[in-house]
């Protein structure tokens, strides 16, 4: 009997084609699932990013200077209290460190905001008031365990935060908030750890436990923008008042040719 000889696509030269084919295609298909498709890492960071003339400002970029301007609104006067209510030297340095540190932050992160047409907040989140209720009703020994702990939680978190944006940032104003931010938040890690008062089996157990915290992004710069109002007063103790820095303004944002003014 005579053999039959497979012809057209299924001879043998037509299958190691279609084999050839489907190996291209199956290589080419990350390509384009995952670097041209929308709703990939890039896509997002392109869908969340406005022109500035001080460089692209991004989703993350505006999350981390409302982020900053929020720290100082709780810590300075956490700070004052510390100053007040701690009862050792290292508490009251710590709440010194605080206060001069987030002071001079303020300052750049308003400055920061006004020429990238960026609104503020002028009161601390929810969180924050909560941990300064908490603050407030301590005494004596019990407030320096919880001051320090609460403080240095909170500066952890941030730590990571503040390099992840200077590494990926494209804005000049950004990065360079993002070198004071880090010098700032390092020096009262430290100040804090040298209380002796740190839980940090507490602190691993956290960070352990933790997950990805939600985006409080400022929205994208929409040109000229309405002064806020004044900041809402802020009392861990009924007994006293700690006054938050002076309320954030938000000017229209400078010409892309202007050059950026010295933050020195």
């Amino acid at each position: 009997m005579r053999s039959i000889r497979g012809s057209g696509l299924f001879s043998g030269t037509g299958l190691v084609i279609a084999g050839l084919v489907a190996t291209l295609a199956a290589m080419a298909f990350p390509l384009w699932s995952y670097a041209d498709r929308s709703g990939t890492g890039v896509d997002a960071l392109n869908a969340g990013t406005v022109s500035t003339g001080y460089g692209p400002l991004s989703a993350q970029d505006r999350d981390f200077v409302t982020k900053v301007r929020l720290a100082g609104l709780w810590e300075l006067p956490a700070g004052q209290q510390a100053q007040e209510r701690g009862t050792t030297e290292a508490v009251h340095t710590a709440g010194e460190h605080l206060v001069e540190g987030h002071t001079f932050l303020d300052r750049r992160v308003r400055d920061v905001a006004a020429r990238l047409g960026l609104e503020l907040p002028n009161q601390p989140n929810e969180q924050q008031r909560e941990w300064l209720g908490t603050l407030g009703t301590a005494r004596g020994g019990e407030y320096d365990v919880q001051f320090a702990n609460i403080l240095r939680r909170a500066h952890g978190k941030v730590f990571g935060l503040v390099a992840q944006v200077r590494a990926n940032t494209r804005n000049s104003l950004v990065r360079d908030l993002a070198d004071y931010a880090n010098t700032t938040v390092l020096d009262h890690i430290e100040v804090l750890e040298a209380t002796g008062l740190v839980d940090f089996e507490a602190l691993a157990r956290d960070a352990a436990g933790a997950s990805a915290p939600p985006l409080t992004v400022s929205p994208a710069p929409p040109g000229p923008t309405v002064s806020p109002g004044l900041p809402v007063p802020v009392s861990p103790s009924p007994a006293r008042t700690y006054p938050l820095p002076p309320a954030a303004t938000s000017p229209p944002p400078r010409g892309p040719t202007e050059a950026p003014r010295s933050t020195g």
